[in-house]
């Protein structure tokens, strides 16, 4: 078979290692989108067939970490597949800027949206000017 045919087998797209531990099992990085705004960052996450349920969205000694496992919940015998279901996982450095605990998470229609306002203290404050 070609390397650009239909029935080729293309097992190792999209396919990494987990990145913290010497696993074996395969898992997708998601696609990701970072925004910075005034009122701190945005992350959306392509992830579609997950469930909102299994979706683990966590930060920890500042590494924000995104999983969840696959579902492979098609009834029937399997009779020709290109590719292969696998997790989810990323992880991202964040800074300590961002008030992790107002972090706020919304999963519809495969998309993670992920919002991390900054902290107080990070955010630009106006001085105003005294005549003297």
């Amino acid at each position: 078979m070609g390397a650009n045919s239909l029935t080729g087998r293309n097992d190792e797209k999209n396919l990494q290692p987990r990145e913290e531990t010497r696993s074996n099992d395969k898992f997708i990085r998601p696609a990701v989108n970072i925004i910075e705004t005034e009122e701190g960052l945005v992350l959306t996450a392509d992830m579609p067939g997950a469930s909102k349920e299994a979706l683990d969205v966590n930060v920890e000694k500042g590494i924000l970490t995104i999983s969840a496992p696959a579902r492979n919940e098609l009834p029937g015998t399997e009779a020709y597949r290109e590719f292969e279901l696998a997790s989810y996982y990323r992880q991202f450095t964040i800074p300590e800027s961002l008030d992790h605990e107002k972090a706020r998470a919304e999963y519809a229609n495969g998309i993670l949206t992920l919002r991390v306002p900054k902290a107080e203290v990070a955010k630009p404050k106006k001085i105003a000017v005294q005549a003297a």
